[in-house]
């Protein structure tokens, strides 16, 4: 593809408008444009071709360049852009000259380019080093390696990068290989190429390439993408880290308040066989009395891979099955891939109108030779004729069953695109692109045919933007070890931490495990009558327990698996028991967990959050990966080592804690060791927080009146309470009850201001923690 073709292309994706920069620079022979978005955003681009660095950003951005409140001024040193919030120093470079001898042999192919971002003070905060274009072919195309370099202070931290699962939370001294891969060894990665540090900035970099990142090692941190023709990075600044994420909002769009339902439980399993099966799962949550919002029909309900039809044998009436469900207040999700065998009856169509990917010779791609369950062709979803066309096969043959939201799997996609072809280029150059587009598709159509019903996507990748789409992510078939529930901690906190806020994963682990098993202690919870499920695996329904607390704190809790059985009741009955009252309590929680999906909508901060973001100032707090915060108000710190009945909990300085089980209220700045007896996942409360908490419910398809707000003093606080009809867009029109509650920890009195119900029961409602 030329590239008067494929900037034509990245300005129809993104809806963003070619203009003249700031400042175009030419040092050298190196051009250098300066872009503002906001006085704290500012975008960089260098290429050796004045066209490159005047191109829009690419695929992901929607926001478009704005210089208010910028100024330009050239001084003798360089060009300075400056703002209220920001200065960048485009320093002059001498000419370089005829070089001596030892510069021909070290002498750099690049007229180097010298900048430096900082802070109104005058602190530095990114000065980049050096950047990279050297030439190369990939995949047929005649392109470059391009890349940047930053120098790297001793004390500086980073996080982000989308899904890394090697259990570490600081990427400092790291090398992140930023590329979706199923295959890797600690489990699926995924690139979100968003860097957010502990100085008060992060880098959004702007190449869907193959990246490699370097963060803090030998003094610096650099960036090397496998395709391109110039760098692109965005530099975002900020005061708090909620400031950084309001940046990644603004460039790369709002995070939609999903439907009330998919921050209630959701029941899924690999696979249920049949429609009696699902009913019958539904039903033995209604007859215990536990509560459930979302029953997911897994793969192969389909006649064959691609033909995007419901099995008549095993699902002979989906409708009715759709409509016994909601009766019970329960909702469904259904898995459809984008995948095609040969024999399927869309395999010729797509293949003729070129919308799979292909080889270099047209020929659609038919699987991969590194794994034998990869057969079939990869919808090109790049192709908007293509997305449009799914959508429609999905709305027509499976929607219009009944089904409520989909499952888009192998978003990643499982057909790797290295060396192949889509529509818009090689899948070299766009190989983190896929899950942006893929679940676009069906986030539009879906906005578009079904106005009144918010769209929900459950997807297993992601790239810059994909938030915007509605998308749950979960961090793809992790095994069901101890090992593995410790490495989802720090993985869904790098992840949310990308800025994408709605993440979680298989509760119990997706795989199972077959090889002999010895539990390193004495199991503490009875497995004797859950052998039907967990085998000799002795220590499961200990290790199902401890994850269920887990994933009571995380923004979806969904329960997967190859198992036999992966409901609540799935382990035994003392496992039962203690899984259950967290259910319960996850719906306790529901008026504060539904008011954070509001202000993640309203700002696009996360709500599950690692410490550094909240405690800037303790330093302590930079490097732990095993705590985090979910919301204003918890401190969570799972138990995740088998037999283990106690841990060490770091609470954070500047603030008092209360335990939640206990009241008993501690200082921060210190180590505790906490109790943790099965049935107690440690849990502490900031002082100066309000909790709103909700009487039970069977699902948030019930009406939830509130139970009682309770108070944690020791400091002024507010909290947002909000509530709506959970299903509709009027939230965006501003339809919805809003209630601001303030805490005034001097007087001792709670108010509020807003819904009148709320506001006339607050006195009744009003608990405070002693």
């Amino acid at each position: 593809m030329n590239r008067s073709a494929m900037v034509a292309l990245t300005l129809c994706f993104s809806g963003m408008v070619t203009a003249e920069p700031l400042g175009l620079l030419d040092r050298n022979g190196s051009f250098v444009a300066i872009e503002p978005y906001a006085p704290n955003i500012v975008r960089v681009t260098l290429s050796l071709e004045k066209d490159r660095v005047v191109a829009p950003a690419g695929y992901g951005f929607i926001a478009n360049p704005d210089a208010k409140g910028w100024k330009h001024d050239v001084a003798a040193s360089g060009d300075i852009f400056s703002s209220s919030a920001l200065s960048v120093e485009v320093k002059v470079q001498p000419n370089p000259g005829p070089p001596n001898q030892m510069q021909r042999y070290f002498a750099p192919s690049l007229p180097p380019v010298s900048l430096t971002v900082r802070k109104p003070g005058g602190e530095t905060i990114v000065e980049m080093s050096g950047w990279e274009l050297a030439p190369h072919t990939v995949n047929g195309e005649q392109t470059f390696r391009v890349g940047a370099s930053f120098v790297a202070p001793s004390d500086e931290h980073y996080y982000g990068l989308g899904q890394n699962q090697e259990g570490i939370l600081d990427h400092r001294g790291r090398t992140i290989d930023c590329k979706h891969n199923y295959d890797a060894p600690a489990g699926e990665t995924v690139c979100v190429p968003f860097l957010v540090t502990n100085k008060g900035y992060g880098i959004l970099w702007d190449n869907p390439s193959g990246t490699t990142i370097s963060a803090g090692l030998q003094g610096r941190t650099s960036w090397q993408s496998k395709v391109g023709e110039r760098v692109s990075y965005f530099v975002i600044a900020g005061e708090t880290a909620d400031a950084l994420y309001a940046g990644y909002r603004k460039l790369t769009g709002v995070t939609p308040l999903p439907p009330k339902a998919a921050f209630g439980y959701i029941q899924s399993k690999a696979r249920y066989e049949s429609q009696q099966q699902v009913l019958d799962v539904a039903a033995g949550y209604r007859r215990r009395g536990y509560p459930l919002d979302i029953m997911v029909v897994d793969w192969f309900y389909w006649t064959r891979m691609g033909q995007l039809d419901i099995n008549p044998v095993d699902f002979p009436s989906p409708a009715t099955m759709n409509k016994t469900l909601n009766e019970q207040g329960v909702r469904s999700m259904i898995s459809v891939w984008p995948r095609f065998e040969l024999e399927s009856r869309y395999f010729d169509l797509l293949a003729s109108k070129g919308w799979l990917l292909k080889h270099a010779d047209g020929r659609p791609v038919d699987g991969l030779p590194i794994r034998s369950d990869r057969a079939g062709a990869l919808l090109d979803s790049t192709n908007p004729e293509a997305r449009e066309w799914f959508w429609g096969k999905i709305r027509d043959n499976i929607a219009s069953q009944g089904f409520d939201w989909f499952w888009l799997d192998e978003t990643e996609p499982d057909l790797v695109p290295d060396g192949y072809f889509y529509s818009i280029g090689t899948g070299d150059r766009y190989r983190n692109l896929y899950p942006l587009v893929h679940t676009q598709g069906v986030a539009e159509g879906s906005r578009r045919d079904r106005p009144n019903k918010r769209n929900l996507i459950l997807a297993r990748a992601a790239y810059i933007g994909s938030q915007r789409y509605g998308n749950l992510f979960w961090s793809s078939d992790i095994h069901p070890t101890w090992e593995a529930l410790k490495q989802q901690v720090t993985t869904g906190l790098n992840f949310t931490a990308s800025g994408l806020a709605y993440w979680g994963n298989d509760i119990g682990g997706w795989q199972w495990y077959t090889p002999a098993h010895r539990s390193e202690h004495k199991p503490l919870v009875d497995p004797s009558d859950a052998r039907n499920v967990v085998g000799n695996y002795d220590d499961y329904p200990e290790l199902a327990v401890r994850w269920y607390q887990y994933g009571t704190f995380l923004p979806t809790m969904r329960a997967h698996g190859l198992r036999k059985e992966t409901e609540v009741w799935s382990y035994g009955k003392e496992a039962e028991t203690i899984i259950s009252r967290y259910l319960k309590l996850r719906y306790t929680l529901m008026p504060y967990l539904y008011s954070l999906g509001k202000r993640t909508y309203d700002t696009g901060a996360p709500f599950m959050r690692a410490l550094f973001m909240d405690f800037p100032s303790d330093p302590k707090v930079f490097t732990i990966g095993d705590q985090y915060m979910f919301g204003p108000a918890f401190l969570v710190a799972p138990v995740t080592e088998q037999g283990k009945e106690s841990r060490e909990v770091y609470l954070p300085a500047g603030s008092d804690w209360y335990n939640y089980w206990t009241n008993e209220k501690l200082a921060g700045g210190q180590t505790v060791t906490v109790a943790a007896p099965i049935d107690v996942i440690p849990l502490f409360v900031r002082a100066g927080s309000i909790v709103p908490m909700g009487v039970d419910v069977s699902s948030t398809a019930t009406p939830q009146s509130l139970k009682e707000i309770r108070i944690y003093p020791g400091k002024n606080a507010e909290f947002t309470l909000y509530d709506d009809d959970g299903v509709s867009y009027d939230y965006e029109k501003g339809i919805g009850r809003t209630t601001r509650l303030k805490w005034d920890d001097k007087l001792g009195q709670l108010s509020a201001e807003g819904d009148k119900g709320v506001s006339r029961a607050v006195r009744e409602l009003i608990k405070i923690v002693r």
